[in-house]
């Protein structure tokens, strides 16, 4: 009998590269993880080194496949995903112009403001959604306006999945649900939009085209086979956005499930048949063909968490990285001590402004209420309850729109089974948790579905959907938290305007 045959998928993060490895029955089979760099050369900036990509796949696959004792030559399909609205810059020669500005930075503000005051109504009736910082047409206008000689330099432009993909593949194309997250796609006529280009002053000719995340997009190349190990001709699936293949992968492939994500950042979204445009949202398709779902999404939400970590426990993060304890758990012990409410401490967790519902790159993030009693783990809870604030802040915008009856959480953060609790308390409804929940599962997943190697989604997402475990909210600390959150959007309201001034 011959070696099991693997689907691979690749999630190239925003914090770092995620491969997960699983069998043609779903199981899984290994994963790994290799952190690369963001870099902020100035406030508000965000920036990373495409070169750093593909290295760190690298790494993270030999990892995965030294966890399941598997060779490279077992894999039959792969796909990627990758965080939305980042783009690399190619010149004729396919060399990278530029670091990537990552969907976290807000330098863009003033072309932002342009774009508010005299396009916001079109673009909103194209594309769906509100002019920001996040978006790709945004950043490209900065690029036009302080670089230009980059933008005139540019002959093709790439998401960041789509240019690892490409160091695969050799071929170039993107998926639907990433054209979405551009702010140039016309989702009325299911292509770029001409008139958001004209309007931006962006070269249509520069973008990718556009086919469905399940389309075999290209095969495994000679050089790449050498590189990799994987069988040359072996197929690759275009892959979205790690979004959507979180949920996918958690079972959100059916009217009204709502997912919500405690990743960099924290996002909730409902799924409708429908496209549902709001100004305060995010609206986009899924990979599940006739589903849409509507985004809000906090900037930084486990990112507040890391942040964290790296500034206040650098001690314990060192004896971490040698051998020592994991310095989440540790914190996640100190806050387990403290009561509900963390005593009247608050934290907003606006460390890169905010999107949704605000949209104001001016917000800053901030501890309020400490005294001379609070400890550590006061902090500590504080944080993991101001994200949670910040989570139902949006949740309250999708919450009439239909009833929700539990909450499928997706993320790095929602390993804490304490965190998961809080967000049980806070947004008062159950928290089901599952054994495979990274969206580089879902590739893995999406892989086998264009391969053929599934019949479709309900097969796939039918046999790799495994629960954990189900929070359901306390009576009473539901109540403690409803106060708690009121005293939170009070506090937004009384500093939001003293942030102007800083």
């Amino acid at each position: 009998m011959g070696a099991k045959e693997l689907l691979l998928g690749i999630d190239i993060g925003t914090s770092g590269c995620k491969v997960t490895l699983i069998d043609t029955d779903c199981n899984f089979v290994g994963d790994g993880y290799t952190e690369y760099k963001t870099y902020h050369p100035n406030i508000g900036w965000s920036e990373q080194d495409p070169a750093d990509w593909f290295p760190a796949f690298m790494k993270s696959f030999q990892i995965a496949m030294e966890q399941g004792n598997v060779r490279p030559d077992q894999v039959a399909a792969l796909s990627l995903d990758a965080s939305a609205h980042n783009i690399v810059l190619l010149d004729q020669d396919d060399r990278v112009l530029r670091k990537t500005i990552m969907w976290t930075d807000t330098r863009s503000v003033e072309e932002t403001e342009y774009m508010m005051k005299h396009h916001k109504d079109e673009i909103f009736e194209i594309a769906y959604q509100m002019p920001s910082p996040t978006w790709t047409m945004l950043q490209l206008m900065w690029i036009r306006n302080h670089e230009p000689d980059v933008l005139k330099r540019t002959k093709r432009a790439m998401f960041v999945k789509d240019y690892v993909r490409y160091q695969l593949t050799g071929t170039w194309t993107t998926d639907y649900i990433e054209a979405q997250g551009s702010l140039m796609f016309d989702n009325k006529n299911w292509s770029w939009s001409q008139e958001l280009c004209a309007i931006s002053k962006v070269p249509v000719g520069i973008l990718p085209p556009i086919v469905k995340p399940t389309d075999v997009v290209g095969h495994i190349t000679e050089a790449a086979s050498k590189l990799t190990g994987i069988k040359q001709g072996v197929p690759v699936v275009n892959g979205s956005t790690d979004t959507a293949l979180e949920a996918y992968c958690v079972g959100a492939v059916e009217e009204n499930s709502c997912v919500t994500k405690l990743a960099t950042s924290g996002t909730v979204y409902l799924f409708r048949p429908d496209p549902y445009p709001n100004p305060k949202a995010l609206t986009y398709s899924h990979v599940v063909e006739g589903l849409w779902y509507t985004c809000l999404a906090t900037s930084s939400a486990a990112e507040s968490l890391r942040w964290y970590r790296d500034t206040f426990c650098k001690e314990e993060w060192q004896k971490e990285q040698q051998g020592g304890s994991n310095t989440y758990q540790l914190l996640d012990a100190e806050a387990e001590k403290v009561a509900a409410g963390s005593e009247g401490l608050f934290f907003h967790p606006y460390l890169m402004g905010e999107r949704s519902p605000y949209w104001d790159t001016k917000l800053r993030a901030s501890f309020i209420g400490a005294t001379a009693h609070h400890g550590r783990g006061h902090f500590n809870r504080a944080v993991l309850e101001g994200v949670a604030y910040s989570i139902k802040d949006n949740f309250s915008l999708i919450e009439d729109m239909v009833d929700i009856k539990e909450v499928r959480i997706v993320g790095g953060g929602g390993k804490s089974p304490l965190w998961r609790s809080i967000m049980a308390n806070v947004l008062n409804r159950p928290v089901l948790k599952f054994a495979n929940d990274d969206s580089s599962y879902g590739s893995a997943l999406l892989a086998g579905v264009g391969a053929g190697i599934f019949s479709g989604h309900k097969e796939a997402v039918g046999k790799g959907l495994h629960l954990k475990d189900r929070i359901e909210p306390d009576e009473e600390l539901v109540e403690t938290y409803r106060k708690s959150f009121e005293i939170y959007r009070q506090l937004h309201d009384a500093t939001e305007p003293i942030y102007k001034k800083l």
